[in-house]
């Protein structure tokens, strides 16, 4: 009975420890709030954004996976300042020695014999730490650290942005379908109106292939663009980390809100971004390293002691009599290792020049972004002007139409062109706007997650 009830409280711990590590996974992989800046989202005005994104930094399995790798590296960083601390361990040893011949020392003869032997010290060992390189190492382990912490920023600003984007994409596909959707409907009319056209004799039989040319054209699009729905809907249920979510809920196309963005923005914003600040610890830590290595030349001092029993009886393990302890200092220099310490120092130096060429990299690749980004603002402000005011004209040439329809100057076959051709300039309206706010994105990434609107 004893026996079972160990089995089972054995098979117990089995199987609820994995599901214990699992909740303490999940449990260590919180969002962080220095990183959400939903204050600066919040801009856009739109509540069901908000709501996603707080779903996005708490379920999003790349943030989660950056979260554990910052905590992985602090773990390292810990494992490194162990090495400036005393180590005490037991190692102990039990040992039966059986002896089946007789043995010679000489003149002397021990016959054969058996013996047991309890050895159960617990040994101390310390690297006194004169020159600092333990100490160093874990300095620069601390630095790592900053580097790992700068890539879950990173991490955090590219998936929140991709997301948002692709949120304020699936608002105006919705809109640019329901569009295309009118199209066709009023392309079928055109092609019918055409065909009686044709039969009347009234237009020539090119004319009535083009219409139905025109028509497969628009069912194409209207194909194709159903198709980008569908894919951006799965692209953000996949950044919402939900695998049993199945649709997504979104605003209307005029809840969009086209946030102010400035008309000229400095250089010193970049110096902010996750990859110059992580360039800049990185060259701190490659010159910790150089440090370090230069230090592993010099001789190491070893403090060791033991402290434990030593007996031949285990009755009387813990007598007075069995007590042993030993001290001692260890001084141990490399005489020769091949070139190995040398190579490494080279190495490390090596590695500290890298280092600053990719803190310049970094420098000109931000300020390209920047710059880049900032012409996109340019541009898609400048095309979205341009297509709401090619619209407004395109409504009032419809206004006429609709007076010269009504009159009876025109036919219907005309007054449909005229809408197509009000339905196109809609279509380039939505798709301004929407590069507009996508432009104002891309320019909060190239900023490293700034308020670029203080610039303002």
């Amino acid at each position: 009975m004893k026996n079972l009830k160990i089995l089972i409280i054995v098979l117990s711990l089995l199987i609820v420890t994995p599901q214990t590590l699992a909740k303490k996974a999940a449990q260590t992989a919180t969002p962080n709030p220095e990183y959400m800046n939903l204050t600066w989202w919040h801009g856009f005005g739109d509540t069901i954004l908000d709501e996603y994104l707080v779903k996005v930094y708490e379920n999003n399995p790349d943030l989660k996976i950056a979260s554990l790798q910052t905590q992985q590296s602090r773990q390292v960083m810990n494992q490194a300042f162990a090495n400036q601390l005393p180590q005490l361990y037991f190692s102990g040893n039990l040992q039966r020695i059986i002896s089946a011949s007789d043995e010679k020392f000489g003149s002397l003869v021990i016959p054969d014999y058996n013996q047991s032997h309890y050895y159960l010290p617990l040994t101390m060992s310390y690297e006194v730490d004169i020159w600092g390189e333990n100490y160093l190492k874990t300095k620069s382990m601390k630095k790592q650290i900053e580097m790992t912490k700068q890539d879950e920023r990173a991490s955090y600003i590219s998936i929140s942005s991709d997301f948002v984007s692709n949120y304020f994409t699936l608002i105006g596909l919705d809109r640019i379908i329901v569009n295309h959707e009118k199209l066709l409907k009023t392309e079928e009319e055109i092609v019918n109106l055409t065909e009686k056209k044709y039969q009347s004799g009234l237009c020539p039989l090119a004319e009535l292939l083009s219409e139905k040319q025109t028509l497969t054209q628009i069912s194409e699009r209207l194909n194709s663009l159903k198709e980008r729905q569908d894919i951006t809907i799965n692209q953000l249920i996949s950044q919402l980390g939900d695998r049993y979510l199945t649709q997504i809920n979104r605003s209307n196309f005029e809840a969009i809100n086209v946030i102010n963005t400035p008309a000229e923005i400095s250089t010193e914003y970049i110096e902010n971004r996750p990859d110059i600040k992580k360039a800049e610890f990185y060259i701190e830590k490659t010159g910790i390293d150089v440090k370090v290595a230069r230090r592993d030349f010099l001789p190491k001092f070893q403090i060791y002691g033991q402290a434990g029993f030593n007996a031949f009886d285990f009755s009387r393990i813990f007598a007075p009599h069995t007590f042993l302890s030993n001290i001692g200092i260890a001084p141990s220099i490399d005489l020769f290792t091949g070139g190995y310490k040398k190579a490494k120092l080279k190495y490390n130096k090596l590695e500290y020049e890298k280092a600053l060429q990719i803190y310049e990299k970094s420098i000109l690749t931000s300020i390209q972004e920047l710059n880049d980004a900032m012409m996109s603002v340019k541009t898609s402000s400048n095309n979205y002007q341009r297509s709401e005011e090619r619209f407004k004209l395109e409504q009032d040439k419809l206004l006429l139409a609709d007076v010269k329809y009504k009159s009876g100057g025109s036919s219907k076959l005309e007054h449909l062109k005229h809408e197509q051709a009000l339905l196109l300039s809609e279509d380039d309206v939505v798709v301004n706007k929407i590069n507009r706010v996508i432009s104002a994105i891309n320019l909060y990434k190239a900023t490293g997650g700034q308020d670029y609107n203080t610039a303002l």
